[in-house]
């Protein structure tokens, strides 16, 4: 049913979900298709496959990086297409925060730029299709840089946290919210049966895409855990990393910060 994890992001550049591709422009190619396929319905997707408690993980994340209210302070979050984590961290910030939403995948853009109209939140963020692995923007532009549930599915993984790191004023956030590796004994089995049998089942019957679906889960099941995906962020160059485990660890929030 699944294989063991990648302990080297490297290793993801070839990794769709359990199949070995050629190389990284067939999995980009391959991984732009599913979230055009499922770009109007992923938000309600993300409710059905964690039990709405990808809500909860979201404002955890946003807790955490606890927006500044000053006038000025920005942020970009990167695979961040419907806005689901962008509106929040506006909201936290009392609608100060100017904000970057940049996806590689207009479907989602536009599925986000719709939404932030009807929020009345289109003054705030700026919707800019881009590839996390080479972001058209200045150095030192932003005090966050945050991505949830978007770093697996990138080829190059350490080519994003160099951007990121790039991208970050000093004294700049990084935060990561990713699918992670089960830490409790019974949650990992029941976890496994509602990944490879409820997940792609409901993906059929919501959207009429199983193999996206699949493609997804086992995409998680690849992904380096918590300790291994720390090291990553500290070979970018960020410094204080740390990670907190949600639900046992079913997802993981990472910080490091350009100091």
């Amino acid at each position: 049913m699944s294989q063991s994890r990648i302990n080297n992001p490297d290793g993801m550049e070839t990794s769709y979900g359990f199949e070995t591709v050629s190389g990284r422009e067939e999995k980009q190619a391959r991984v732009d298709e599913v979230f055009h396929r499922v770009a109007s319905r992923y938000d309600l997707m993300n409710d059905l496959m964690s039990a709405g408690m990808h809500r909860l993980w979201k404002d955890a994340l946003v807790n955490w990086l606890a927006p500044s209210r000053r006038p000025g302070w920005k942020f970009i979050d990167v695979a961040g297409g419907t806005g689901d984590v962008a509106f929040r961290i506006v909201e936290a910030s009392h609608r100060a925060a100017q904000g970057t939403v940049l996806d590689i995948n207009a479907s989602m853009l536009g599925v986000g730029a719709e939404r932030a109209g009807k929020r009345k939140l289109d003054g705030n963020l700026t919707f800019v299709e881009g590839n996390a692995e080479e972001l058209k923007l200045p150095d030192g532009e932003f005090d966050a840089y945050t991505i949830a549930f978007g770093i697996r599915n990138v080829p190059r993984i350490d080519k994003a946290l160099a951007e990121a790191y790039r991208v970050l004023k000093p004294g700049g956030r990084f935060l990561c919210l990713e699918f992670s590796e089960v830490d409790m004994p019974l949650v990992d089995r029941f976890y496994d049966l509602w990944s490879f049998k409820a997940i792609p089942a409901i993906g059929d019957l919501v959207t009429k895409d199983r193999a996206s679906y699949e493609y997804l889960v086992e995409s998680i099941r690849r992904f380096p855990d918590q300790e291994h995906f720390a090291a990553a962020i500290r070979e970018a160059g960020f410094e204080r990393v740390t990670y907190r485990n949600l639900s046992g660890g079913i997802a993981a929030m990472h910080s490091g910060w350009k100091l």
